[in-house]
């Protein structure tokens, strides 16, 4: 028997089982939890204090979304595979980039920038692919929109860190060659 869809906040949510919903309420607290420490990591000083604070919290809080989303694909796997294969991403991009400045591997900056950074790019991506249809404005872009938009604003950001941060430049990240 089909479950009805039901409407939480002006976005329609796929199901109204309680479990699907409790579900989806830890899906989208720590998701927030996720925006909030990532802009917190990216902007803070690259220093001990706050950058790793707020970098540890956010990879913590990705790997609830992460389990979360599987959970939600998995119930509605038909609908929600791609949304499980960019969750699936962004875990394992935040994971290499954490384990490459924690275990300082060559070149650690770069790997560390990259990958917490597309991280970033794909959680945005899959909140887009997911629920662009319900929101002001990107309700009338197209749908590939979605898809693409957090990756031409994030990629040139990505770049930008890996062109100017110094631990990045000296362990063999992207350098300007006309300074």
């Amino acid at each position: 028997m089909p479950v009805a869809q039901v409407s939480v906040a002006g976005i329609p949510v796929a199901s109204s089982d309680p479990l699907f919903l409790g579900v989806v309420g830890v899906h989208v607290l720590f998701a927030l939890g996720c925006v909030v420490t990532g802009i917190g990591a990216m902007l803070s000083d690259k220093r001990p204090g706050r950058h790793p604070t707020f970098g540890t919290l956010y990879y913590w809080c990705l790997a609830i979304v992460f389990v979360s989303a599987t959970v939600l694909s998995a119930m509605r796997w038909a609908e929600d595979y791609p949304l499980f294969i960019l969750g699936a991403l962004s875990f394992l991009s935040a994971t290499l980039g954490r384990a490459a400045h924690r275990r300082r591997w060559r070149n650690w900056a770069t790997v560390h920038i990259s990958g917490m950074g597309m991280s970033y790019v794909l959680l945005l991506t899959a909140f887009y692919v997911d629920n662009g249809k319900s929101l002001p404005l990107w309700r009338d872009l197209p749908r590939l929109a979605y898809w693409l938009v957090p990756s031409a604003i994030g990629l040139p950001l990505i770049g930008w860190a890996l062109t100017r941060h110094p631990i990045a430049r000296r362990s063999g990240g992207l350098v300007r060659t006309s300074d």
